[in-house]
């Protein structure tokens, strides 16, 4: 199967490194992108580019009749669907075929097969492939699946049979609760997926989760590539992934290689393909899925194995046999990648949305950064807020994990909020040091911890957010010297987050003595050059950036966001307990539960909605009564709009 110019059907960062090795193997690239997506950095890369819609990734991305369409438009005979959007989709793969354009992936039968939980497990089950107990039956009524439940015991997992990523799947520790979230999990289900279908299986706790990448020909070869473990989870999404596993010797990676090829010969499987397993304390795994496309984590393994997944993809398109044999496979050394995501994991992971404004991706000896940024671009609510992976490499596991830490460090990203202290966190903890994370790690050992809560800034980052404030009109004046013989203490008010602070700055010659906290800290800063500043006589580096009324710093590993509050009136923005409930960010309402004239309790959720992939519960901030509210399912909303307005107790009781 020869063809010539590859579209690929995607966007970010899959779309970018998809299109980096079709250009080395001398293909020519045709990008696609919705309408905000025109300025985006796979559009730049690729050598034509068009655009498929409006933001809807149903009217875009997910819109077959368009790509094809591209396809057609431009002359290219090959389409690459990265991840996500229709990459495993079966009806895709198909029309591509009829079209004549090679589909790079698998065969129709075998995504719809494995876009199954149920019929893939049936079919993993005849395949002798190790299976969890459970219930995987074609009768799906609400009673069929109580007694089933029952049957099996606590603690129970449900998941949506067409689901993944975390949808439409809950973990019941309490047999009361059977019924109310197994009509939870169909009701996300019927909504992300277009499929109420469930499976149940006993539920397997503290397991760690470990994949085998396979790959398969059309000449009857299937091979392993190793394992990854992608343990470090939350709501059943990875967030980090390493290869190979601290949990696997050779022995259990023969026998979980062995039961992964056989899933895939069972499948007739041609291509990239990924085997999840859940590996048990015990050492017993059991199969959980099989994904039909490249995985966000396939780097970790082509750096252990030096190989290129997306090449190799290629060469099976066009009908090639597999470079290697599986005793021609070597892994060498170690990898871990994090992902880097627009969220805040103080708010429960809440995405974020907003401009780029300064990103800088690390570098450096054993270091990678795949990624689709560009300084400008706007990180909106219609796409997943994954916005690029960093990965590290060395000779051993330790190697990988500290110049990993190292790399989420140095790595910038200004104007839109992140997960990048967290990730920092995650990597240095005792426990994923040891290597004895499981997909249970993050539950316990960051459910109360300061990375997870908000954690005000430390002193240094006060004390240089208020320099930049009091001395500059751009934040690199601030760093050129300056004198100054004021002999009074300036006091500056600044707020990050839901932090605010007062801070006295006394100058002396080139330095500024900035008093922080109570009680006070007093640290001495000197500016030295464009990016370091002399911190109490010790040199350190230094990122700022200003826009508008707020900064952006970044020192030693620590990026925060402050604004100045000094000239702002007490009480002029929305207080916590003000009844006041806005969106978080442009989506979509998905149910509504109270009406005007209710009243509620402070944490009653009042309002379901959907962003990013993602549903989210808006909640009663105070005990009152609902007094306004104008929504219903399927209402847009944009961010920070008012959308329900609940009167205080306290106000109602003092006649206001």
């Amino acid at each position: 199967m020869s063809f010539e110019k590859i579209l690929i059907a995607n966007r970010g960062e899959i779309a970018c490194r998809v299109i980096a090795t079709a250009q080395s193997l001398g293909y020519r690239t045709v990008a696609v992108y919705s309408e905000p997506d025109a300025g985006a950095r796979h559009v730049q890369l690729a050598d034509e580019a068009v655009c498929i819609g409006p933001a809807l990734a149903s009217a875009s991305y997910l819109n077959m009749d368009a790509l094809l369409a591209a396809c057609q438009q431009t002359g290219a005979d090959a389409v690459h669907p990265g991840y996500g959007f229709l990459s495993e989709n079966a009806a895709f793969s198909k029309a591509c075929k009829e079209a004549g354009i090679t589909f790079i992936g698998p065969d129709e039968d075998a995504i719809q097969l494995m876009g199954s939980k149920r019929l893939s497990k049936i079919a993993m089950q005849d395949a002798g492939v190790p299976c969890i107990p459970g219930y995987q039956g074609e009768e799906q009524s609400d009673e069929r699946l109580q007694q089933e439940a029952e049957r099996i015991g606590l603690p129970l997992m449900i998941k949506a049979s067409a689901g993944g990523g975390g949808r439409g799947m809950r973990v019941v520790t309490d047999a009361g609760d059977i019924s109310a979230q197994l009509k939870s999990a169909r009701q996300e289900a019927k909504n992300a997926f277009g499929s109420d279908e469930l499976i149940l299986e006993r539920a397997v706790l503290q397991p760690r989760h470990v994949e085998i990448q396979v790959f398969g020909d059309r000449h009857g070869n299937v091979i392993h590539l190793g394992e990854r473990d992608c343990s470090v989870q939350r709501r059943h999404q990875k967030v980090v992934e390493e290869a190979p596993s601290p949990a696997v010797d050779e022995p259990l990676r023969q026998r979980m290689g062995e039961a992964a090829v056989q899933a895939a010969r069972a499948s007739q499987y041609v291509g990239a393909g990924t085997v999840e397993f859940l590996l048990a304390p015990e050492g017993d795994f059991f199969f959980l899925e099989m994904n039909t496309r490249l995985q966000v984590e396939h780097p970790v393994t082509e750096l252990v194995t030096g190989l290129d997944l997306v090449a190799w993809q290629i060469k099976v398109a066009r009908g090639e046999p597999l470079p290697l044999t599986q005793d021609q496979v070597q892994l060498t050394g170690h990898a871990m990648e994090v992902r880097l995501y627009a969220e805040d994991p103080a708010q429960n992971y809440m995405p974020q949305t907003g401009p780029v404004l300064r990103w800088q991706p690390a570098s450096g000896d054993g270091i990678r950064i795949d990624h689709g940024l560009v300084e400008g671009a706007e990180i909106g609510s219609h796409y997943d807020p994954m916005l690029a992976k960093i990965i590290a490499v060395g000779d051993s596991r330790e190697d990988a994990r500290r110049r990993l830490i190292r790399a989420v460090q140095d790595t910038t990203l200004m104007g839109v909020n992140d997960n990048r202290q967290f990730l920092a966190a995650i990597l240095a903890h005792p426990v994923f040091a040891r290597g004895e994370a499981t997909t249970a790690f993050i539950g316990d050992d960051f459910a109360d911890d300061s990375s997870l809560a908000g954690d005000a800034p430390d002193a240094l980052l006060w004390a240089l957010a208020a320099l930049y404030h009091c001395r500059s009109e751009t934040p690199s004046d601030a760093l050129r010297g300056w004198h100054s013989s004021t002999l009074g203490a300036q006091p500056v008010t600044l707020r990050c987050g839901e932090h605010t602070q007062t801070l006295y700055i006394r100058y002396q010659d080139d330095a500024a003595q900035i008093s922080v906290g109570d009680p006070a800290q007093a640290i001495t800063l000197a500016p030295l050059s464009d990016n370091r500043v002399a911190v109490n006589g010790i040199a350190v580096d230094v990122k700022v950036l200003q826009d508008g009324k707020q900064y952006w710093l970044q020192c030693q590993g620590r990026t925060a966001c402050f604004t100045d509050d000094t000239h702002t009136a007490a009480g002029s923005s929305d207080q916590a307990g003000s009844g006041l409930i806005r969106a978080p960010m442009d989506g979509a309402i998905i149910d509504v539960n109270v009406k005007a004239g209710d009243t509620v309790s402070k944490g009653q959720v009042l309002v379901v909605m959907e962003a990013m992939k993602m549903e989210h519960s808006l909640k009663a901030d105070c005990d009152g009564k609902v007094e306004a509210l104008d929504l219903s399912p399927g209402s847009q909303v944009k961010r920070q709009q008012l959308l329900v307005t609940v009167t205080p107790d306290a106000a109602v009781t003092s006649g206001q």
